[in-house]
């Protein structure tokens, strides 16, 4: 059973910054896409970004130009590095490999909580 651990989260003021990183217990080289998810109080869980191997990565529309996602095969992990934090990013934030909208193809990890607030 893959395991995924997100990391990184943390309390941080409006336009500030983090990086996330989640880590995955098997090779994520053989997975075509993998993505960063969001699920904040009250609401559904939403595809923020995602990342293919040579292909322009895809971001939502709320998160683009202030969020990158990258991957690292070598090291089985992938990151969302977060800038201009906005209170509306606040959510706990998993990673997952994309297998299409609204399907996934690993068991969701605990995620990582970034709450944006001054």
């Amino acid at each position: 059973q893959v395991q995924l651990v997100e990391s990184g989260g943390g309390l941080v003021q409006p336009g500030g910054s983090l990086r996330l990183s989640c880590a995955a217990s098997r090779t994520t080289s053989t997975i075509p896409i993998m993505g960063w998810y969001r699920q904040a109080p009250g609401r559904q869980r939403e595809l923020v970004a995602r990342i293919a191997g040579t292909t322009v990565p895809v971001y939502t529309d709320s998160v683009k130009g202030r969020f990158t996602i990258s991957r690292d095969n070598a090291k089985n992990t992938v990151y969302l590095q977060m800038n201009s934090l906005k209170p509306e990013d606040t959510a706990v934030y998993y990673c997952n490999a994309y297998l299409g909208p609204e399907s996934t193809l690993w068991p969701w990890g605990q995620g990582t909580q970034v709450t944006v607030s001054a």
